[in-house]
């Protein structure tokens, strides 16, 4: 018992570390887990107290949890047996698939990620970016919303810059939860934005299994009062104007809902810029006809790294403004006949965003340069305060008394993208320029109704 065993070195070595692992899985991890978890109930509970809509006990249950309650929903299961049977492979097999699907889809969130990193990350490139306006916040409207009631937040998708820009605003109010594309499973950017509450989606996949459990988590979501951000567009502007709503996701939410037990609250959200990050990119896909953007995490590293050249050598500008309308908040209770009709409500919604979005200088400008011609600066001016008096007064980003600046902001920018020069005493859109302008027009074309604009 008391003899000596003589062990090779590597067999030794290989002993202790599976001794060290075996501490760690049963002892050490377990108390570090606990710790860090204690300490961020700590934070939701701080967090709690200052938010408008403090963050759901849905959201803040464990991830390994949250992909078990799905897996095994009855509806789940019952598709589950339906895609065997159809599919002609074993239960357990796609059980399995159902797994996978919903490990893909459920996030993991973090508040400490979310509120300590996401949300100073999206200030400080917003601000950097561009300047900030924020259009008709409704304020009171949105403080009436029933605390108990689910918000969903439904939006008018320019740019990838929406998520980080809407995120930054609302973070007084609540955490957002995102329906994010294909685009975003790049690690490491795919466990960031699972940690700020995302979840991703398939939006061409046509599986039923997949369908079945992607509306399964959206529906617990909503009943668990997680508050959203959904794009009806289901993707990217590609010529400026608001797009045909697609019903997906805003169906899985109202399908099946009991009102009576929770409300569900849908607040129109406008977005418009004076340059869109990818406008080039969206504008070579609206003209191909693919919904194919070539673009890479190559080329973004690229841009970023040039545009933070400029700022070291005091060259940078900002692209202009960056604005954030609010519709007036609509209770689905309040209108139970939408909620039988998918397409009516979607219908109604995208009305409401088109009513919000913000008049913009670079938009306006393109919108007279394209529909009267090159004028000179101080027609420009004239036409702008003209065509003005014709607009919803609050969907304008600057006070009455400062309107005049629109022209001189929009030009600015329009001469050093090159998208206009001025020759002779006349501002006019470089012809092969034209397409770019025109997608910036579009943003606005809705306000000019039985040639209302042209008065």
């Amino acid at each position: 018992m008391t003899g000596t065993v003589t062990l090779p070195i590597w067999l030794f070595v290989l002993i202790v570390l599976f001794a060290a692992v075996t501490f760690a899985s049963h002892f050490l991890f377990p108390s570090v887990r606990w710790f860090f978890r204690r300490r961020a109930e700590r934070l939701v509970a701080r967090l709690n107290t200052r938010l408008e809509r403090p963050i759901e006990p849905f959201k803040l249950a464990r991830r390994s949890d949250m992909i078990l309650r799905l897996v095994y929903d009855p509806e789940v299961t019952r598709a589950v047996a339906e895609h065997a049977q159809e599919t002609g492979t074993r239960e357990d097999v796609a059980f399995e698939i159902a797994q996978r699907y919903a490990r893909e889809i459920v996030p993991a969130f973090s508040a400490l990620i979310y509120f300590g990193v996401a949300i100073r990350l999206a200030r400080l490139l917003s601000n950097a970016l561009y300047r900030i306006a924020v259009i008709s916040p409704n304020s009171a409207a949105m403080a009436e919303i029933p605390r108990d009631a689910t918000v969903i937040y439904v939006m008018n998708h320019r740019s990838n810059m929406d998520y980080v820009l809407v995120t930054y605003l609302a973070a007084e109010r609540q955490a957002l939860s995102y329906a994010v594309g294909e685009w975003a499973r790049v690690w490491p950017l795919s466990s960031l934005i699972r940690a700020m509450g995302a979840y991703f989606i398939r939006r061409k996949s046509r599986n039923a299994l997949y369908r079945k459990v992607l509306q399964r988590y959206v529906q617990l979501a909503t009943v668990g009062g997680v508050s959203q951000a959904i794009f009806p567009e289901g993707g990217l502007s590609l010529d400026g104007a608001i797009a045909t709503p697609k019903l997906g996701l805003l169906k899985y939410i109202i399908e099946d809902l009991d009102l009576e037990a929770r409300d569900v609250v849908f607040v129109p959200v406008a977005l418009n810029y004076d340059r869109v990050l990818e406008d080039r990119i969206l504008v070579a896909a609206g003209q191909s006809g693919e919904r194919r953007f070539n673009a890479s995490i190559s080329v973004v590293m690229l841009k970023a790294i040039r545009l933070l050249w400029l700022r070291v050598t005091g060259r940078y500008h900002r692209f202009g403004h960056a604005a954030v309308g609010y519709g007036v908040p609509m209770s689905l209770r309040d209108h139970r006949e939408l909620a039988e009709d998918p397409e009516a409500l979607a219908n109604h919604l995208v009305a409401r965003i088109a009513d919000a979005v913000p008049v913009l200088p670079v938009p306006l400008m393109c919108h007279l340069l394209l529909t009267e011609g090159p004028q000179d600066r101080v027609a420009l001016e004239r036409r702008v305060t003209e065509v003005l008096r014709l607009l919803p007064s609050d969907r304008v980003h600057v006070p009455r008394g400062q309107r005049a600046l629109i022209a001189e902001h929009g030009l600015r920018i329009l001469l050093r993208r090159g998208l206009a020069v001025e020759a002779e005493g006349q501002v006019s859109l470089v012809p092969e320029q034209r397409q770019i302008a025109e997608y910036y027009a579009r943003s606005i074309q809705h306000f000019w109704r039985d040639d209302a604009g042209a008065a």
